[in-house]
């Protein structure tokens, strides 16, 4: 019988879907776990059944683990992915990579002179829809795509607020690096990665600061603060010339929140959404992919059925994961990928800041 892969698990909350991802995977199992809070610590061990647990992730790298996930508060990305790494350990870590490119290039430093796998969980790749589109991509039926929108904007939805998320010194940003990462980067994906060049962005602080005083829901705040956008856009331009228009809320009066990528390319176009109900309804939301192309002259829209997956592909990217290391292949997603997004997000937030448009490097 094969040796199963043995991971650790640093950070109890989103870490609850890299537990499932590995126990789903006949070759892997989930040996210790670790997490600040004792409380969180306990119950979610005694729930998948994991009882070599810590609160110090140094004392669980003592352990003789394979790989370890990373689901901690992007200020910690950067040394406990290291710390991982030089100790021998391949390294699946949430998104961001880090809080800006150059924590990021420490990482994927680390990984090339330990010769271990950093793959960075940008789950969106992992949908099923998506995987049916990047095939469409990958085979042609786009022609070249010269232009994309994306993004991810909510009408209510600042998270954790008073919390690291709302904290720039912890997370780096607001909802540049925390919900556009994830369509920049499957937008991109899609696009083949292309290089980027340049970028002109802007960033919004609206409905945080108003909140600071009160909190979220009218009373009065006694913890954290708000000192990072609530709102972002921008227009990123490649080498190749293609351009991407990506937008990103926490908070802003639309109807409903959106999460989509639109592709152009010179034979089809493709829109890949994920529609949620009016605001106050409910959070029932509905996924469509759609293909719109041109056959004899006329306009023909089609809609791609496919069965959408709750995890929203989280465990599908902890398979594959545990996949690369049994067969020794590279992830589809790895480090250097989300190193180029850093440089994209420092340089959007630079744009911002300055008013002009912004060399990425």
């Amino acid at each position: 019988m094969a040796k199963k892969i043995k991971a650790g698990v640093i950070g109890a909350g989103i870490g609850k879907y890299h537990i499932e991802g590995y126990q789903s995977h006949a070759d892997a199992e989930v040996v210790a776990l670790c997490d600040v809070s004792e409380e969180t610590l306990a119950a979610t061990g005694e729930a998948y059944g994991i009882d070599r647990l810590f609160t110090d992730y140094e004392e669980m790298l003592e352990l003789d683990l394979d790989c370890v996930s990373v689901c901690v508060p992007n200020k910690l990305h950067a040394p406990i992915t290291i710390d991982c790494l030089k100790a021998g350990r391949n390294v699946l870590c949430e998104k961001p990579l880090a809080r800006n490119a150059r924590e990021g290039q420490k990482m994927v430093d680390a990984a090339a002179d330990a010769g271990l796998t950093l793959m960075i969980q940008f789950n969106n790749r992992f949908r099923p829809e998506a995987q049916v589109l990047k095939g469409y991509a990958d085979d042609g039926a786009f022609g070249d795509i010269y232009f994309a929108r994306c993004g991810w904007i909510r009408r209510n939805g600042i998270p954790g607020w008073g919390g690291w998320f709302t904290s720039e010194e912890v997370a780096g940003g607001g909802p540049l690096i925390d919900l556009a990462v994830h369509m920049l980067d499957l937008t991109m994906w899609l696009m083949g990665n292309p290089e980027p060049e340049i970028c002109m962005a802007s960033t919004y602080s609206v409905f945080g600061p108003k909140m600071e005083a009160l909190g979220p829901w009218g009373t009065p705040n006694k913890k954290g603060k708000f000192d990072v956008e609530d709102m972002a856009v921008g227009m990123i331009k490649f080498a190749g010339g293609q351009t991407i228009l990506l937008e990103a809320s926490w908070a802003a009066r639309i109807k409903r929140e959106w999460v989509y990528s639109t592709l152009m390319g010179t034979q089809a176009g493709a829109s890949l959404e994920r529609v949620f109900a009016v605001d106050g309804v409910d959070d029932s939301a509905i996924d469509t992919l759609e293909i719109f192309t041109q056959e004899q002259g006329e306009a023909v829209d089609r809609v791609v059925k496919v069965e959408p997956d709750p995890a929203m592909g989280r465990h599908s990217a902890v398979r594959h994961f545990v996949d690369c290391l049994v067969g020794g292949k590279p992830p589809i997603s790895p480090g250097t990928d989300g190193l180029r997004i850093m440089r994209i997000l420092d340089a959007m937030y630079k744009s911002a800041a300055s008013g002009k448009a912004v060399t990425i490097r």
